[in-house]
């Protein structure tokens, strides 16, 4: 880790969805794969545990928003491999489109233009 980076960040409630999809977006991927990603592109900020990880998977695959396949990984394994879907696309965007909109609320409640006094 960097010198003074802050340390790993609890994820929000239903955040880990939205990361999933987001990472399939650039392709198929197996568990570890996606868990790495998430991890590296956060800076080492967010990190997937294994026992949050692979429920949401099911979950996901449960909804039609991702589908498992089998498939050598790049060790030579045997691995699940998981693909967005067409719903999950569509799903990917109304997630996204919610986090916009609760980040820039956020970011108003915590950094008020005209209210300097409180």
């Amino acid at each position: 880790m960097r010198g003074n980076a802050p340390s790993r960040i609890e994820l929000l409630q239903g955040t880990l969805d939205l990361l999933i999809l987001r990472t399939l977006l650039a392709g198929p991927a197996h568990g570890h794969a996606i868990a790495t990603h998430i991890q590296r592109t956060s800076e080492d900020l967010l990190q997937v545990e294994t026992g949050s990880l692979y429920p949401a998977l099911h979950r996901l695959e449960a909804k039609g928003w991702i589908a498992p396949f089998w498939e050598l990984s790049e060790k030579g394994k045997r691995a699940r491999f998981y693909r967005l879907t067409p719903l999950g696309r569509k799903q990917l965007a109304a997630e996204r489109s919610k986090w916009d909109a609760f980040s820039r609320a956020m970011a108003l409640v915590l950094n008020p233009i005209d209210q300097e006094g409180l």
